[in-house]
């Protein structure tokens, strides 16, 4: 990997993790009143608040692994590829679970209809991923 993609993947990652943190204050601001109330699904509120923690997470991570692979000086090309390529695999679990949180959500607050078309996309997503990720993951050093 390029130290230049390399450095871009660390600055797009810190990114997305920025906005899942923003996802997560505003599911608190409007979703917290209504746990408390009842009016809102517990198992799900708390589920979901535990995805979004792992696709923060995940993005955190894979931006600590985009770092070492941007290392050109001190690392060696086997090695830079194994960082890359586990931050490939961190960035997709963290996008794959950015992507599941609005159908958890809409199932939280009883919108059942709409969560299961977001639902119904976010398994197209998993196809699709499950398809073409390997082509275009980092290639081994």
């Amino acid at each position: 990997m390029p130290d230049e993609l390399a450095s871009a993947n660390v600055n797009r990652t810190y990114s997305l993790a920025a906005t899942c943190v923003a996802i997560f204050t505003f599911t608190m601001i409007f979703l917290y009143p209504r746990y408390v109330n009842g009016e809102a699904n517990a198992l799900l509120f708390q589920a979901t608040l535990v995805v979004m923690a792992v696709a923060t997470f995940s993005y955190v991570f894979s931006a600590f692994h985009y770092y070492g692979a941007s290392m050109g000086e001190r690392n060696g090309d086997a090695e830079r590829a194994t960082y890359a390529r586990r931050g490939d695999r961190l960035w997709l679990l963290g996008t794959t679970l950015l992507f599941l949180c609005p159908s958890l959500v809409l199932f939280t607050i009883g919108m059942y209809l709409v969560g299961a078309v977001w639902l119904v996309l976010w398994l197209s997503y998993l196809l699709f991923v499950s398809r073409y990720f390997p082509r275009v993951q980092t290639d081994q050093g």
